[in-house]
């Protein structure tokens, strides 16, 4: 029985690595959440719902193997972000990974229909979020050589309808991560995105539901990829891991997780999609 326990713990992929998630009680940052402890890493996780952050932490570490502690933070304002670091290194003493990933997607609108301050707002929240995060904990990671994952988006590759706010803070976020691995490779700190296609989560399903038909729109999601399916938040999750363990050789990269949903020919006529949001 000690030999399957240690070949048990030996099979771990990141075990002990301190790694801080931001939006980790729903949706992707959930699943990372989920597979980094499950690989033994010391998981800090934050969100601004206090109940689901307390949930899966106490489901988390009655699972193991590795540990989930959840810190309530608001990823818009400063000072939130500050004492997420700090509590961090103050409970484990290091930082070895860093997954950004709290944002939002407003309901797609009209450039006519987004004001200056719903831009600003946004800005805030999705892209100043993840600089601030990483300005923070950077001193921490270049002393241990760890890595810094960006949550982006398929759409900055390939623009989406009515979302023009989302679009250019999702490719700023691209943008950012490829300068930052630049100045930050001289410290040996790598730093990578990831792109979701669609992904089942909370935020797409509440957003499927406001077309009036939830399994049409589910369906025409999942049919947006080669594969025919949404990806899980444990994928998501599965593709941060690799990038922090085993893509030691990656830093600037933007991983497509899409399901090939960039691929081939489609529908584009905008004049012959009419009603797609108003």
């Amino acid at each position: 029985m000690q030999v399957c326990k240690q070949t048990s713990m030996a099979s771990l992929r990141y075990q002990d690595k301190v790694t801080i998630i931001t939006g980790g009680s729903k949706g992707i940052g959930k699943g990372c959440v989920h597979v980094f402890v499950t690989n033994g890493a010391k998981v800090v996780f934050c969100a601004r719902g206090e109940a689901d952050g307390k949930q899966l932490e106490s489901e988390m570490n009655a699972k193991g193997p590795g540990e989930a502690y959840f810190i309530p933070c608001d990823v818009s304002k400063e000072e939130d972000i500050k004492n997420l670091i700090e509590k961090t290194v103050e409970k484990y003493g290091r930082i070895d990974c860093l997954i950004n990933n709290a944002g939002y997607h407003p309901p797609h609108a009209k450039i006519d229909d987004i004001t200056a301050d719903d831009f600003r707002e946004l800005l805030n929240l999705n892209l100043i979020s993840y600089f601030l995060t990483s300005k923070y904990a950077l001193p921490y990671l270049r002393k241990t050589e760890g890595n810094i994952i960006n949550d982006s988006s398929l759409v900055s590759q390939i623009g989406q309808t009515g979302a023009v706010s989302y679009v250019a803070t999702k490719g700023a976020i691209t943008s950012m991560t490829k300068a930052l691995a630049i100045d930050e490779a001289a410290h040996g700190v790598r730093v990578n995105a990831f792109s979701p296609g669609n992904i089942w989560t909370p935020l797409w399903e509440m957003a499927a539901k406001t077309t009036g038909d939830l399994e049409v729109a589910k369906q025409g999601g999942a049919d947006a990829q080669l594969i025919g399916r949404f990806g899980t938040i444990e994928e998501c999750g599965e593709a941060c891991l690799f990038l922090a363990a085993e893509g030691t050789f990656c830093t600037g990269i933007d991983l497509n997780l899409s399901g090939g949903a960039e691929l081939n020919y489609g529908l584009k006529n905008m004049r012959k999609r009419s009603g797609l949001f108003s």
